[in-house]
């Protein structure tokens, strides 16, 4: 079924150079522009940062710093996608989040004009949460399609739980599991060492302040220094520790940034 479109609407996904709206670059656009007399129009470029690509963020998009060397900038492009979006609205998956954040941002560090405001826009991924709960009703409404009497009563909740895991085992086992970046995680076993490794993959602290990277070492989540290495920032600016262990901070994540310091966890 075509969609029923007033204005075209342009599918608009990017690859950056991290996920810092203020300080990364847009290294990959795609673009597919669907108009209301059912034509379809493609828009991709590789575009040249002007900075270094971290590893950690090739490991996942497979783009490397060399390969964009010979690349237009976001500057040298951008009346060229200025064009390609005039009288578009706008749709993508995390596109409210991510995507037109990183691109106003682009534009106007591009001294380029590019409104938002007067676009309709539409959101995949907030719309694929708001029609499939992520809550434990409707967990249980899913894998035991049965209804959840009396939810939010500790002893309900929990047995509910409990029969949902057993029928996501019955399920999903001997099923690979795959990130939502692409990494594959493992497999599903009926074993709990297995399903900890599968859900707790890349945790260091509760809170998320600290998680592991692809080369199992313990980065930042968060600040200025998300995605660098703890141990290397602790190195380089001592003073960061002080701030985060006399700062507002769960107890858990001085207690494991102390355990980092110290060489405990590497």
């Amino acid at each position: 079924m075509p969609l029923q479109l007033t204005n075209s609407l342009v599918f608009l996904d990017l690859e950056t150079t991290g996920t810092n709206v203020v300080h990364d670059r847009i290294i990959e656009i795609a673009m597919i522009k669907l108009m209301p007399n059912g034509n379809r129009l493609t828009f991709y470029k590789r575009i040249n940062p002007e900075q270094t690509i971290p590893i950690e963020s090739s490991l996942i998009h497979g783009i490397y710093t060399e390969d964009l060397k010979d690349k237009p900038t976001f500057k040298q492009i951008g009346k060229e996608l200025i064009a390609f979006l005039k009288g578009a609205d706008l749709a993508g998956f995390n596109l409210l989040r991510f995507d037109i954040p990183i691109l106003v941002e682009s534009f106007l560090r591009a001294e380029l004009e590019f409104k938002v405001e007067t676009r309709k826009i539409v959101d995949v991924q907030k719309l694929f949460h708001l029609m499939e709960k992520r809550t434990l009703k409707a967990a249980y409404q899913f894998y035991c399609q049965k209804e959840l009497d009396g939810a939010h009563n500790a002893m309900v909740d929990i047995e509910a739980t409990l029969e949902v895991l057993m029928e996501q085992i019955k399920r999903y086992e001997n099923q690979p599991v795959v990130d939502s970046l692409g990494n594959a995680l493992g497999i599903i076993k009926n074993d709990v060492a297995t399903l900890h490794h599968l859900t707790n993959t890349n945790m260091v602290d509760f809170a998320g302040r600290i998680v592991y990277n692809a080369q199992h070492i313990p980065i930042f989540n968060f600040g200025k220094h998300k995605g660098k290495s703890v141990s290397e920032v602790l190195k380089l600016e001592p003073s960061y520790y002080k701030w985060m262990i006399q700062g507002d901070f769960p107890l858990d994540t001085k207690r494991k940034l102390t355990q980092i310091k110290m060489g405990i966890i590497d």
